[in-house]
């Protein structure tokens, strides 16, 4: 059977942002713990790794744009964020989720007593992830809301809107690194490297020679939210 691109690029992005992800961890040598902590460890790990798989589905991708239309990444853009956004934002949420059916100290008070923990280098790298993820998303929602009050065109506005991507990144990265079970080396060189990959994607294209040959926004696009 003939396998087409669009069905290879699909096939491709799911190996590298979900199938690799679920390799790394299932050799990892981290110990496991219980089924439900375990499988709010996976949900996470592949919610931030869907997370990082959004710069490749920005016009930097010269491949996706040649096999789809613009509105179809838009559309596959919008999906994966839906989805890893909300599971990423709940993730502090997630993490106390456990202790309602333990011992000892109470969801809420395991939650105010992590946040709170000001001296951890983590912890408040976890913290300016967070806000940094909130404001993406509000940003990303309210974008044409926003432009109305702002003097900011469509241009600036993804500007900004890759600059906080970026920021946010690499908070939650050095975050998971300095705390996180499953981080290892392997996994860690996973998400820099996609990462980096990413963001050199979306410097050439923003800043490269060829951004120039580009128009502003399509017009099908600057109506949307």
């Amino acid at each position: 059977m003939k396998v087409n691109g669009k069905t290879a690029a699909i096939a491709s992005g799911s190996a590298v942002f979900i199938g690799l992800p679920l390799l790394l961890y299932a050799t990892g040598d981290a110990p496991r713990r219980s089924v439900l902590k375990e499988s709010l460890s996976v949900l996470t790990l592949l919610a931030f790794s869907l997370m990082l798989s959004q710069f490749f589905l920005a016009r930097s991708n010269v491949t996706l744009m040649a096999l789809f239309k613009p509105r179809q990444i838009q559309s596959f853009h919008k999906v994966i964020a839906y989805g890893a956004v909300g599971v990423m934002l709940v993730h502090p949420f997630l993490i106390v989720l456990p202790r309602y059916f333990e011992a000892g100290i109470r969801p809420w008070d395991a939650l105010v007593m992590m946040v709170t923990t000001f001296e951890s280098r983590g912890i408040l790298l976890g913290i300016a992830a967070w806000v940094l993820l909130l404001s993406l998303a509000v940003s990303a929602y309210f974008r044409v809301d926003i432009s109305k009050h702002l003097p900011l065109k469509y241009r600036g506005w993804r500007y900004l809107h890759s600059v906080l991507a970026i920021c946010m990144v690499v908070a939650a990265i050095w975050h998971a690194i300095d705390l996180g079970r499953h981080t290892d080396v392997a996994m860690s060189v996973f998400f820099i490297a996609v990462t980096v990959l990413g963001v050199a994607m979306l410097a050439k294209l923003y800043w490269g020679t060829a951004s120039k040959k580009h128009p502003d926004v399509p017009k099908s696009e600057g109506t949307q939210k």
